[in-house]
């Protein structure tokens, strides 16, 4: 038995424990920023893995984009506002550095002298400001522009009912319908799928309603037709709905551990399980509708034209979406058989031209793979940890 004046000693011992983790968890809470400027010795070596080709049409891309914002137009960097005007000409110097063909030395030498660097807070529970770095890709899927088998499951364009109505005080727009009641929530995936809710708003039939699923997730894709010729298609709106996913259900359900969780593996499941796929599938209630497009390439939601390997997706409330961005990572080797053998890390200057239902927070980027089986593959299996840097022009006055 323990004596009183023992016991009270350990009484006291576990209550200061429970009081230092408590103030250190507070500590690290209260700690967290979604961005940080750091000092030159603190930053990578900027080099690139990419031809600057790609850079430049990706640059100019963002260039436009920042020309249709006003110039009085504001973005927070920790302490200090930029200009949309400064951010510009921030990715106009960096461009036209890049077009001298500096190599890596004189690159980084220049960035080091010339900009200040931010770096994003990562996930809250990782360590060295670690993103989750995913992947996302344009697919190819086979399709109909009528019903008939085997193309069965519609692809629709955004029905007359749904509607976004503007916010007060500068929140987000709603989406919904107008009921007797007034204004209210649009139909979720399920009622959409088994109501008929968007019935004569068809705009082409897929084989698997899978490939549907995920051209919704991917936000656009391209259609073979039957007559072999391809169209592309493209996000126009979404029932606004938050965003679930059937991944996380997989988990949850102790179906998959996480790391098994990959787009083949989802399928390889329901194509097993074809009993639980629609209950799996309408775990999610967000639905996508879309429009035809052209040939020159998805569009991100800044409107800019998406540049393979160079265009990501953030969440544009918790980081800036003006800056050049620097992100690290890595990417899968394929051999011969088109196999992933290996991950090769890698580095590249980016730009955030998109973003996602699923990507929330300072944490979490996106990074477009284009299209082809590479981009596929690449995007289907990438849950890589990274880090992603924002670069500005030094001498902004504050006015």
């Amino acid at each position: 038995m323990i004596s009183r004046p023992q016991s009270k000693s350990i009484f006291l011992l576990f209550l200061c424990l429970l009081l230092s983790a408590g103030i250190y968890l507070f500590f690290i809470r209260d700690s967290y920023k979604p961005l940080h400027h750091i000092t030159p010795e603190k930053t990578p070596v900027f080099s690139d893995d990419m031809d600057y080709e790609s850079f430049l049409s990706a640059a100019q891309s963002h260039i436009e984009y920042l020309r249709n914002k006003t110039g009085s137009d504001h973005t927070a960097f920790t302490r200090t506002n930029y200009s949309s005007d400064w951010l510009l000409r921030s990715i106009q110097s960096l461009a036209e550095k890049i077009r001298e063909n500096p190599d890596q030395s004189e690159l980084h030498q220049f960035i080091i002298e010339n900009y200040e660097i931010y770096q994003t807070g990562g996930r809250k529970n990782k360590r060295e400001r670690q993103m989750l770095v995913t992947g996302y890709y344009e697919p190819l899927f086979e399709g109909s522009l009528t019903k008939t088998g085997p193309y069965l499951y519609p692809l629709y364009s955004p029905p007359d009912d749904l509607i976004k109505e503007k916010s007060e005080n500068g929140a987000r727009p709603r989406t919904g319908r107008l009921t007797d009641e007034g204004f209210t929530r649009y139909w979720n995936r399920a009622e959409i799928e088994t109501l008929g809710i968007a019935q004569g708003y068809e705009l082409a039939y897929l084989k698997d309603p899978f490939d549907a699923f995920l051209l919704h997730v991917q936000g656009s894709g391209r259609i073979r037709l039957q007559d072999n010729s391809v169209r592309s298609i493209h996000f126009a709106a979404s029932n606004g709905l938050e965003y679930n996913s059937v991944g996380k259900l997989l988990v949850d359900e102790e179906i998959m551990v996480l790391e098994e969780v990959t787009v083949p593996a989802i399928r390889q499941y329901l194509k097993q399980h074809p009993e639980q796929r629609q209950r799996i599938l309408h775990h999610n209630p967000r639905f996508i509708f879309f429009n035809w497009g052209n040939n020159l390439g998805p569009k991100g939601s800044s409107g800019a034209i998406l540049t393979p390997g160079r265009s990501i997706a953030i969440d544009n409330s918790a980081l800036p979406d003006g800056a050049t961005g620097y992100l690290t990572s890595q990417k899968p080797v394929v051999n011969q058989h088109g196999e992933i053998i290996s991950w090769t890390p890698f580095g590249r200057f980016v730009f955030p031209q998109d973003s996602g239902a699923a990507i929330k927070g300072a944490g979490r980027v996106d990074l477009f793979w284009g299209h082809g089986y590479y981009a596929e593959l690449a995007a289907n299996h990438m849950k890589e940890d990274g880090e992603l840097y924002f670069l500005v022009k030094k001498g902004f006055q504050h006015r």
